[in-house]
């Protein structure tokens, strides 16, 4: 079982370090989404990786067993707002890094117009001024499920608050 205090990695690393067409890609990935560094891009990575590993490992499965492991993977990601209402197990194959990305708690503040940049949102989450139905969020890689979007917004005792009340 391990030390719960113990946690693994859930990012892998670029294959080669050095390809030119890969780094290009990452900054400009880091500056639309205002991220830290690149091991946020590699964990979305990551995620969209297994999402679409799974996708064909159930593909393989005959169509019985299939179909219960099938809703559920796509409930689970319909709930977190990666793929729309309609989407198919063919569907989950072309998932992306950036449909990952558009996720992040980080992604929808600068998108709602709570920040003016993505890296004002994510000082604000940061430092704790954004909220999610009243309950404090501090990471800004927090996976936003569709049902806590409408529920993001600045907290009654940012400063931030009026501020933002006046600009509108």
């Amino acid at each position: 079982m391990g030390d719960p205090r113990k946690l693994r990695r859930k990012w892998s690393g670029p294959g080669h370090p050095w390809d030119k067409v890969r780094l290009e890609e990452e900054i400009r990935i880091m500056g639309k989404y205002g991220l830290r560094n690149k091991r946020e891009i590699w964990v979305a990575q990551t995620m969209a990786r297994k999402i679409r590993h799974r996708a064909r490992q159930l593909q393989a499965l005959p169509e019985a067993l299939r179909k219960a492991e099938e809703e559920s993977l796509l409930r689970r990601l319909v709930s977190l707002g990666i793929v729309g209402e309609k989407s198919t197990l063919d569907d989950l194959l072309s998932i992306s890094a950036e449909q990952i990305l558009n996720r992040r708690l980080q992604t929808i503040v600068y998108q709602k117009g709570l920040a003016k940049t993505p890296y004002q949102a994510r000082q604000l989450i940061v430092h704790g001024h954004i909220g999610i139905a009243g309950r404090r969020v501090t990471s800004p890689g927090y996976l936003v499920s569709r049902e806590e979007e409408d529920l993001i917004d600045l907290l009654p005792n940012s400063p931030f608050k009026k501020i933002l009340e006046e600009a509108r």
